[in-house]
């Protein structure tokens, strides 16, 4: 009889047994909605390369249990944790401590235990993010059109920077939330003096303009907002409407940040008007091997287990 405390689950990219048992730690990502996340896949198989003794979880939280959530898994001595939507921004307010790179972005995505019996804040997104467009050296983008004021926006900010862009256009639905988001960025910037490198950032709200002529004289337009994502009621949602992106030219690039579905609707329109697409896998896999190092101390990630197991799991689910 197997005991109690001994569970074994089939780890199907790496074709071995992963033993979980009473020694087993636990590392995993907080968000809501959380059921679609591709984080325990691709960092199990991780684990199991790396022969770390670890689980990796999707932990369903609401914002109003944030605070008690991050309590008690410090508590049972959790070994770090992936923070996502809705609460890269909020999970700032419970570290005791916050790296600069977090403190810059002024948002979270990893979550470290600290020696002061509480965590450290970081965000590996910003490296995630330019992960697929500095391996693409031929393109240069100047013109950015940016969809979303959530703290993934806040961290393409802080990537688009470091890729010395002339121009950022944010678009948001709601003008308080693009006001604060903005305000933050131009705080942000004061704080850390990087005014020099500042690129021009202007907001626009969509129930004050029409954004076509910005999609035509876009470069790079990222969607950093969660439309198109996999969902109980998924129905092919796309930013904005279907209508607008018929403004799109031939060459831009379409960054979306969401990458279950793979490719998303707003992709597949991309695609058909002669547009180059990047999902949100890349970024996924380089800022979870991130994230892990920081919680292992272990450098050399094994990044190949991890996308085999990303492109396993998409291809049985097709």
């Amino acid at each position: 009889m197997v005991p109690e405390q001994l569970t074994k689950q089939f780890d199907h990219a790496n074709k071995k047994t992963m033993i979980i048992s009473a020694k087993t730690s636990l590392v995993g990502v907080l968000g809501n909605p959380i059921n679609h996340s591709l984080s325990p896949t691709i960092h199990n198989a991780a684990l199991q390369e790396m022969n770390l003794n670890w689980c990796y979880l999707a932990i369903p939280c609401t914002s109003e249990n944030l605070e008690t959530a991050l309590k008690g898994l410090k508590v049972i001595n959790c070994k770090g944790l992936n923070i996502t939507i809705p609460h890269k921004i909020k999970a700032l307010k419970y570290c005791t401590e916050i790296s600069s790179i977090a403190q810059e972005v002024n948002a979270v995505n990893t979550l470290i235990p600290n020696k002061a019996n509480g965590w450290t804040g970081d965000n590996t997104d910003v490296k995630g993010f330019l992960a697929p467009l500095i391996s693409a050296k031929k393109y240069k983008y100047k013109n950015v059109l940016l969809m979303g004021c959530g703290g993934s926006a806040k961290a393409v900010i802080a990537g688009l920077i470091q890729l010395n862009v002339e121009s950022i256009v944010v678009i948001n639905r709601s003008k308080e939330s693009l006001y604060t988001f903005l305000t933050d960025i131009d705080q942000n910037y004061i704080q850390n003096n990087c005014l020099s490198s500042k690129p021009k950032i202007n907001g626009i709200s969509l129930k004050d303009k029409d954004i076509s002529e910005y999609i035509k004289n876009s470069d790079l337009i990222i969607n950093a907002t969660p439309i198109g994502m996999m969902s109980k009621d998924f129905d092919q949602k796309v930013p904005i409407d279907e209508k607008i992106w018929s403004n799109l030219k031939s060459g831009t690039t379409l960054y979306d940040l969401v990458y279950n579905p793979r490719p998303t609707k707003w992709l597949k329109i991309g695609v058909k008007k002669d547009c180059k697409v990047i999902d949100g896998l890349d970024m996924l896999i380089a800022q979870g091997a991130e994230s892990l190092s920081l919680w292992s101390g272990i450098k050399d990630i094994p990044i190949k287990k991890m996308r085999e197991a990303a492109e396993l799991h998409f291809a049985n689910i097709r």
